[in-house]
């Protein structure tokens, strides 16, 4: 039997991928009838492709069988230009020619399925499972919680190195279509030569070097992507990633909890209360504490003054000094807990700070109320529930306690009004970032009336 030779359009595909190791060219031949596949044998998997077309093409009687079996088959991909088919079979594509027609299967091998646990966000109650790294299984995810037809996907290609495919979710309904339009045209706009995960596209997305608070979110929790959605938001979804990306944001987005969804109105109204007094007490504690110090001791009540004058007697240096010192082994220690093997984070990091606290306090290197102090602010850092606005928080705190050694309380008012004056002017896609939710819900209401 004379073997027939392969199309000459899969000889320069294989000048393009440099004729590397794992591309498999392969003939299938049997009573006259002919077949080539052309793929990556390392993104394949072999055991769809032998089930799927290998073994039908030794049952099938003809080639124009054949070729009517594999146009009906679900995973079959319309031919795109050569720069988008060389990226396909990149991924997992496989190019099959019979007689004068080809085609493109997408059979990908995929070995990141799982489900991947909620460890960014955990909840008491609520769903204890997140995302996948698969693209299509956390769609699938999705899904499963939205059961509404006008839910819809839009696949795009990223425009790095890497080609990684990236998925925009957003109820039609209920989207704005100018947000939606700046987000796509944001995701055209973007000149990063690689990027690997959504904390990646997001340093991305958030436009401005020297920009401190986030205006987008990631999130690993299928339950608040479903809110989000259902609120109107577009969620962007990258391959090999198993966060998403929320889009646009608020600045109270990043102070709520999906807890706060499952308790009663009195533990809900308790716990977002206390959340915020555990905010104010992480960005302003340590800063008047250097004001009540070293500026306006008369802000007190005497004997607490006294009271504090008293416990830094011995102590060598400013009390701004102090601040700082203290302030950066706690960095430090936090820093160590994220780095440091699950194992042994909690412990090394508990004994450190004890042992810190305790000789510092022995050495008369500083007093026993600013361990109070620093220790009331490590714990309120905690409190607010997404990290990229608790690491925001972190950056402000020392430069109000800079404005409050300068300057004292005014240093200290002064500071936290530019703040303000920054979130008001800040917006995400066009919505402002002190938007006020509630503003936002009746808002909604009236258009779903209208």
């Amino acid at each position: 039997m004379n073997e027939k030779k392969a199309p000459p359009f899969f000889d320069g595909l294989a000048e393009q991928f440099k004729s590397s190791d794992d591309l498999i060219q392969t003939p299938l031949q049997i009573n006259g009838q002919s077949a080539f596949l052309f793929y990556l044998k390392t993104v394949v998997d072999g055991n769809t492709l032998q089930q799927t077309v290998i073994k039908p093409f030794f049952e099938m009687s003809s080639e124009e069988g054949f070729t009517s079996y594999i146009q009906s088959l679900p995973n079959r991909i319309e031919m795109p230009n050569i720069d988008e088919l060389l990226i396909l079979l990149s991924a997992g594509s496989v190019l099959i020619a019979i007689a004068d027609n080809i085609f493109l299967l997408d059979i990908r091998l995929v070995s990141n399925k799982e489900v991947q646990d909620t460890v960014m966000e955990p909840t008491v109650h609520g769903p204890q499972k997140g995302l996948s790294e698969d693209i299509e299984v956390t769609i699938n995810l999705i899904r499963q919680r939205y059961h509404k037809p006008s839910l819809k996907i839009e696949s795009i290609l990223s425009n790095d190195d890497s080609n990684r495919a990236i998925a925009l979710l957003y109820d039609h309904d209920r989207v704005d279509p100018d947000m939606l339009k700046k987000v796509k045209e944001r995701l055209d706009e973007l000149c990063t030569p690689l990027f690997q995960s959504a904390g990646d596209l997001q340093h991305f997305l958030n436009k401005g070097t020297f920009t401190l608070f986030p205006s987008t979110l990631i999130t690993e929790r299928p339950d608040r992507i479903v809110y989000n959605l259902n609120n109107g938001k577009v969620i962007i979804v990258i391959d090999g990633s198993p966060d998403v990306i929320i889009v646009p944001v608020i600045f109270f987005d990043f102070m709520s909890s999906m807890e706060d969804n499952y308790h009663v109105f009195s533990v809900t109204t308790f716990t977002i209360l206390l959340r915020y007094i555990g905010l104010f007490v992480c960005i302003l504690l340590p800063s008047l504490y250097v004001t009540v110090t070293s500026y306006n001791p008369d802000i007190l009540r005497l004997e607490l003054a006294l009271t504090v004058a008293g416990g830094r007697i011995g102590v060598p240096y400013p009390s701004f000094i102090e601040v700082f010192f203290m302030l950066f082994f706690v960095e430090l220690l936090t820093e160590a807990s994220m780095r440091l093997p699950k194992a042994v984070s909690s412990t090394a990091t508990t004994v450190g700070g004890l042992i810190l606290g305790t000789a510092a306090t022995e050495a008369a290197l500083t007093s026993n109320i600013m361990v109070i102090v620093i220790s009331a602010v490590a714990i309120s850092t905690f409190v607010i529930p997404i990290n990229e606005m608790s690491f925001a928080i972190r950056v402000i705190r020392l430069m109000l306690l800079v404005y409050s050694a300068l300057f004292g309380m005014v240093g200290l008012l002064v500071g936290f009004i530019g703040l303000i004056m920054i979130l008001v002017s800040k917006e995400s896609l066009g919505v402002p970032y002190l938007r006020i939710p509630w503003i936002s819900k009746n808002e909604e209401l009236r258009m779903d009336k209208r």
